[in-house]
């Protein structure tokens, strides 16, 4: 269970990094998972100018292991604790950044979310599992902190001309580098680094992107964006792989579920 000072700085930062929170050999389950993920040639993957995937949208769907990691007790947790009720997956993804990919203009995933996908409320989660480790030369995801709190960035825009608009981006509000400045005159942006195996959590509305990998290897990151149940969206104008159709609520799981996913 966080403490009252991890749910303070939740509140005020709108992020929190969990080292450790997954074990060794469950980081290996969820790295041989990205391994078939990524032989998918759906239209739920999006890809690099060179075909090699970037984000693989829906992955609970499509993997066990991933459908169990949703409900492991480390994202479970922390998430229901910091909602303060049940919740439902909104959407999962796995992005890679391969070396020399594509950057992740400054956005926020509410915005889509409220905007395209009919989520009222901003009171969900982004919740991402290091699946490699992350340091300062393999695009760590960099946020705003504070950030959550000014609201959805009206200026945000989905911009046609992107390098990755056909794959990742066709949905994506980014935010300008003008407006950018406006906002990190209040905070400093930060890196989210960790060992493989962290977990991180931001609030939905927190500003972030991330820039490009120049270290000669692929950085993974799980994402399981979650909602609660009474914050809904209904407009179904993306494919179930974008945004929920399924609404239960997402279980709690034992200690051993993606254990006993590789069975």
């Amino acid at each position: 269970m966080l403490n009252e000072t991890q749910c303070r700085q939740f509140d005020e930062r709108g992020f929190l990094i969990l080292p450790g929170a997954l074990v060794e050999d469950e980081v290996a389950i969820l790295d041989a998972a990205v391994g078939d993920l990524a032989q998918r040639d759906g239209p739920e993957v999006a890809r690099e100018a060179d075909g090699s995937p970037h984000v693989i949208y829906g992955v609970h769907l499509w993997d066990g292991r991933i459908a169990a990691l949703a409900g492991h007790p480390a994202i479970h947790e922390p998430a229901r604790q910091l909602l303060g009720g049940r919740f439902f997956i909104h959407q999962s993804r796995l992005n890679l950044k391969q070396t020399g990919g594509s950057v992740v203009a400054w956005h926020q995933d509410f915005a889509t979310y409220h905007r395209v996908d009919g989520i009222p409320e901003a009171r969900g989660l982004v919740i991402g599992v290091l699946i490699d480790t992350v340091g300062a030369a393999n695009a760590p995801v960099i946020v705003l902190p504070g950030s959550h709190r000014g609201g959805i960035v009206s200026e945000a825009v989905i911009d046609g001309a992107a390098s990755d608009h056909e794959g990742a981006a066709r949905y994506r509000y980014d935010i300008s580098l003008a407006t950018i400045a406006r906002l990190a005159a209040a905070a400093e942006p930060e890196a989210v680094l960790g060992p493989a195996g962290t977990v991180f959590l931001m609030h939905a509305n927190l500003v972030h992107g991330s820039s490009v990998n120049i270290l000669p290897a692929r950085r993974a990151i799980a994402y399981v964006n979650v909602s609660p149940c009474d914050n809904r969206g209904e407009s179904f104008t993306r494919p179930e792989y974008y945004a929920a159709r399924d609404f239960e609520p997402l279980e709690l799981s034992p200690p051993d579920c993606l254990r006993r996913a590789q069975m």
